[in-house]
């Protein structure tokens, strides 16, 4: 089983930046893709990014493309979101997922494993 911990939300205003990390546990790391969604009050939870077991390739919605950056440190169990120029409309719950897949897709029902959450909130 794969534990997923996520750290690094909090209250920022917009234009400023944050680090979300997502701390992993119980399996080894790098069989996993990885994947940040993120859900805001009465919306569906939506991709946001993801990254390949190796980190060789990395995919983001178009909404954070050119913000926001994803990536990994198999050697330290963690996948990182940087998140800079943040928005209003950023504010959300970011979630950290993984599966033991090839594939880094979209989709939230791809990835079997899912962190607890950390509030992002992004004042105007």
């Amino acid at each position: 089983q794969l534990q997923l911990v996520e750290s690094g939300g909090g209250l920022v205003q917009a234009g400023g930046s944050l680090r979300l990390s997502c701390a992993a546990s119980g399996r080894t790391f790098s069989w996993y893709v990885t994947g940040w969604f993120r859900q805001a009050p009465g919306k569906e939870r939506e991709f946001v990014a993801s990254i390949t077991r190796r980190g060789g390739s990395t995919y983001y919605a178009d909404s954070v493309k050119g913000r926001f950056t994803i990536s990994r440190d198999n050697a330290k169990n963690t996948v990182y979101l940087q998140m800079n120029g943040l928005k209003p409309e950023d504010t959300a719950v970011y979630y950290c997922a993984a599966d033991r897949s090839t594939i880094a897709t979209m989709r939230t029902s791809d990835y079997e494993y899912w962190g607890q959450g950390t509030q992002v909130t992004v004042s105007s």
